[in-house]
């Protein structure tokens, strides 16, 4: 997938939560729940291991003052934030992104395992 062809790029500004120099945020079209925020680099590249340390500084700054946001506005109980890199670990979208994902109480009946459950069999540990 190229440029022209990321539903990432090039974003309605409407669209846009906050921005920096190289990063943008931006509410998921398809949220997991209230106030699921994707965070990506301008750059239309596949991983964000591509990028310089100090563009992934702040990348993840970026993320943090998005995560402030968050909390003020809906107020979760905690937060997954976490990455799909490469096909295989799931990434449907070729342009790396940062998923913050709001949670709350009783949004699932047992929450321990977070993001170990994206390997069912061996999410449950205790």
């Amino acid at each position: 997938m190229n440029a022209t062809e990321c539903p990432f790029c090039n974003l309605p500004e409407e669209h846009v939560l906050a921005r920096t120099d190289m990063a943008v945020a931006f509410y998921d079209r398809f949220p997991v729940s209230p106030g699921h925020v994707l965070v990506i680099p301008e750059d239309h590249i596949g991983s964000l291991l591509e990028l310089p340390e100090k563009d992934l500084t702040e990348l993840w700054s970026l993320v943090a003052y998005v995560r402030n946001l968050l909390k003020e506005k809906y107020q979760p109980a905690g937060f997954n934030i976490g990455i799909n890199e490469g096909v295989a670990a799931g990434q449907t979208v070729a342009h790396a992104h940062i998923h913050v994902i709001p949670r709350y109480e009783g949004d699932v009946p047992d929450p321990r395992g977070g993001i170990r459950w994206v390997v069912p069999a061996k999410a449950k540990y205790w």
